[in-house]
């Protein structure tokens, strides 16, 4: 394959191609044949990038995430902004992700429920996993320090992506059992923020945050 040049552009269509089949069908649905072929190319091509359909699976898992969970720590990291700004500022950087990719919450439910152990795998072997584990310090040095509630750790995961995955998880279902009166999915998703920021300022903020009752 030496006489293959290396192309970025080609390399970012493969990785485009596969992020959204790989959303759409999930990893054991999705073969690299099918990959190829939508892309325009053949498989000796497409094996000359990603030799293994798991590297391209990570190539898309990190190009979906590498940015988000950087800047999620980020936001964190600012203890002088109130928990219920902050929240709100990590709700807008899922929103840009999750309206770009709006099936990636049931891509990531399916492949849980696939092989969580895979799933695992593959963020700690992109490293990503490090800022999880910084993104859980912050929030006990937080509490620790009096700045947060005394909540356990999986409580703040269940109620954070629990309402911010749900509208895209039900959204046909809502769109049928709802009268939404003409408003756009981008219209309730703005609608739907607050209340996002308020139950997590319930759960975790203190009297100096102004939320404590």
């Amino acid at each position: 394959m030496k006489e293959i040049a290396h192309n970025d552009n080609l390399e970012e269509r493969i990785i485009a191609v596969a992020r959204q089949m790989f959303i759409e069908n999930g990893f054991a649905q999705t073969n690299m044949s099918d990959i190829a072929a939508r892309v325009g190319i053949n498989r000796p091509v497409l094996h000359y990038y990603f030799r293994t359909k798991e590297k391209m699976y990570r190539a898309v898992f990190s190009s979906i995430v590498s940015t988000l969970f950087p800047k999620i720590q980020g936001i964190l990291t600012q203890n002088d902004v109130p928990i219920g700004t902050r929240i709100g500022m990590m709700v807008d950087a899922y929103y840009a992700i999750f309206k770009e990719n709006p099936s990636l919450p049931l891509f990531v439910v399916r492949e849980m429920k696939r092989d969580v152990d895979f799933l695992g795998n593959t963020i700690r072997t992109l490293q990503l996993d490090e800022y999880l584990k910084g993104v859980a310090e912050r929030l006990r040095e937080e509490m620790d320090g009096g700045r947060l509630k005394q909540v356990p750790l999986p409580f703040v995961f269940y109620t954070f992506y629990g309402l911010l995955t749900m509208p895209f998880l039900v959204q046909g279902l809502t769109e049928k059992v709802f009268a939404t009166g003409g408003q756009t999915f981008d219209g309730i998703l703005e609608g739907w923020k607050p209340y996002i920021v308020r139950q997590m300022e319930c759960l975790l903020a203190t009297g100096k945050d102004g939320a404590d009752e």
